[in-house]
């Protein structure tokens, strides 16, 4: 399994347009090949979760 770490430091994008509601849900979906909530907060994981053919990562924090 991969790890979040293996993926490099951490790379926060920002938000076009308009910021969300102050809840946090607002960060999250759920990635439709492996079912994984993915932080759209961290560019490492969004773009992970945009390869065809990829495993859940290990979010080690």
């Amino acid at each position: 399994m991969t790890k979040l770490s293996d993926l490099g430091p951490p790379n926060a994008g920002t938000r076009r347009g308009n910021p969300p509601g102050g809840y946090p849900a607002c960060h999250f979906y759920l990635c439709p090949r492996c079912g994984q909530s993915v932080d759209m907060r961290d560019l490492r994981q969004v773009i992970w979760h945009q390869r065809t053919e990829h495993e859940r990562l290990d979010i080690d924090r």
